[in-house]
């Protein structure tokens, strides 16, 4: 088209009618997004087995036993309790206070940290006794934390 002889109804008329190459490039790109089958991914080896979650088991305990701690309910699990936490007590708020440390406590079949605080002793001349787990056979069980 030369552009001395170029009329505004040749502009009309491109528009209304594009060359046939820009109509095949257009359908094939629409094309070449249509693929049926799915991406292929080389697995050499099948993922590690996700470990089972382990049940607590809740057991009635007598009353009391012998270290004096208060009966009730002890949890019993399978999986073991995981390292302690490094705990950095704030300022001791008075003379009367006891640092109380953090332990792992089994709520809602996970282990959940309690941290620790400080605590007035009930009674003048008392010791905390921490709560802590111990291993029987395959199996954890809790002991509550108690003064003495």
């Amino acid at each position: 088209m030369n552009l001395k002889n170029f009329h505004p109804r040749d502009l009309l008329h491109l528009l209304l009618h594009p060359p046939r190459i820009v109509i095949f490039a257009a359908g094939f790109g629409m094309l070449a997004g249509c693929n049926d089958e799915p991406e292929s991914h080389m697995v050499s080896a099948p993922p590690p087995a996700t470990p089972a979650a382990s049940s607590p088991v809740v057991v009635n305990t007598p009353a009391a036993s012998e270290s004096g701690a208060s009966g009730g309910n002890t949890i019993v699990v399978t999986q073991a309790p995981p390292a302690p936490q490094a705990e950095n007590p704030h300022e001791q708020p008075s003379s009367e206070y006891v640092w109380v440390s953090g332990y792992w406590s089994w709520h809602n079949d996970h282990y959940e940290w309690v941290a620790g605080q400080w605590e007035i002793p009930p009674h003048g001349n008392t010791t905390w006794i921490p709560p802590h787990w111990e291993q029987e056979d395959n199996e954890y069980r809790f002991y509550e934390g108690y003064w003495k």
